[in-house]
């Protein structure tokens, strides 16, 4: 079963490098996305289980093991240690963008990037197109454990990205152009930009309307976590997707915890996820919302109803990532590229899951070429990584 998957997965990596040699071969540009409208500014730490020296420590393993430690501190005090590991770009689009400019996209950015100007951790994004800051950059400590991540973070900036901001910063005739122009419109964190829905609405509102119909263009959106909005809020959410839909082809993408959120707020039954729920789950939220596809990934494998079709791939995955903070946007980048590039929906499911796991074993974006090789031959380095661990 697994030389079907692995024959499976070279023949879709072949469709996409045909894909890419046709535009070549007629000089096309490169496929292009907008994409908004946050930013933080991501410190990676890990918290200290026991420092050996002032160099040395060992690292609190898991949440659950925080987490008793925490417990443990009720009625009392405790102080936990966080030792950062890197400084880096962060935010669901700013994270977005870059992979997708490391694939190989032209990628306009709006959002929380500094302002009036460009804050310095954001200037690699300059590198794959122009930049549009609305507002300061929030900051997130992201802690890093082997079983996943906490995220703490100060977002107060967040509110000053809305509406009115984006039009005095970009223009609404430039922004109907850059949307006319993309293959990919991808509004990021919903859940974090107080303000995100008033956006979406007025998007839908006064853009669209203005944009043609007559070519494939895509809007992918992210809701990162929602569970701290209230009903309510994802229900008008969820009610301004299908307004897209004409000028662009709708796609909504979901973790696990954001499917169980959306499923509550459309009154589908709490289940526990598995294999084939989700499928289900995808087709339910599709129909319901009247949008061309939906994205469901939990953490080992992805699945998608993408026109009416449903679609799994399982994925790479490793005990010691080098990263995890960011995992999730890059699935979104690799799956956008390949709708940017007309690929087979399947072909973008593999190109998500294998652009996620690429940097989060590597800690690093790939460029187009170590994609392809990477979802070629991922399940004989997972093996291999299986056999060592």
């Amino acid at each position: 079963m697994s030389g079907e998957h692995a024959h499976r997965e070279r023949q879709l990596a072949e469709s996409v490098r045909a894909l890419l040699a046709q535009r070549r071969e007629q000089n096309a540009k490169p496929p292009a996305a907008v994409a908004g409208f946050d930013g933080f500014i991501d410190e990676i730490q890990h918290a200290v289980d026991k420092r050996e020296s002032a160099d040395a420590f060992e690292r609190v393993p898991t949440i659950e093991a925080l987490a008793e430690r925490i417990r443990n501190a009720a009625g009392r005090s405790a102080n936990i240690e966080l030792v950062t590991q890197r400084v880096k770009p962060g935010g669901n689009g700013p994270i977005l963008a870059g992979a997708l400019g490391a694939l190989g996209a032209a990628v306009t950015y709006i959002g929380a990037v500094g302002y009036p100007g460009l804050h310095s951790v954001f200037q690699p994004l300059e590198r794959f197109g122009r930049v549009f800051s609305l507002a300061e950059p929030a900051h997130t400590d992201a802690l890093e454990f082997r079983d996943g991540k906490i995220l703490l973070g100060k977002m107060e900036s967040l509110r000053k990205v809305t509406w009115d901001r984006l039009v005095s910063v970009v223009g609404l005739d430039n922004f109907t152009a850059l949307l006319e122009a993309c293959d990919v419109l991808a509004p990021m964190n919903w859940t974090m930009i107080p303000d995100m829905t008033d956006i979406m609405e007025r998007i839908a509102e006064e853009v669209c309307p203005r944009l043609t119909t007559d070519r494939a263009r895509y809007a992918f959106f992210d809701l990162a976590d929602p569970e701290k909005r209230t009903t309510a809020d994802i229900r008008r959410m969820l009610g301004a997707l299908p307004r897209f839909q004409g000028p662009f082809r709708v796609a909504l993408g979901l973790n696990e915890r954001e499917a169980r959120a959306v499923c509550g707020a459309l009154g589908l039954p709490q289940s526990a996820l598995n294999a084939k729920f989700v499928n289900e789950l995808c087709r339910y939220i599709a129909a319901e919302l009247d949008i061309w596809g939906v994205v469901v990934h939990p953490v080992e494998y992805s699945v998608a109803t993408v026109g009416g079709a449903d679609y799994y791939q399982d994925g790479p995955t490793t005990a010691n990532p080098a990263i995890t903070t960011g995992g999730g946007d890059h699935l979104n980048a690799g799956f956008c590229m390949g709708l940017a590039l007309g690929a087979d929906p399947a072909a973008c499911l593999l190109m998500g899951v294998c652009c996620s796991g690429f940097y989060v074993i590597n800690g690093r974006s790939p460029d187009m070429d170590e994609l392809l090789a990477f979802m070629t031959g991922w399940r004989e380095s997972q093996a291999e990584r299986t056999a060592t661990d």
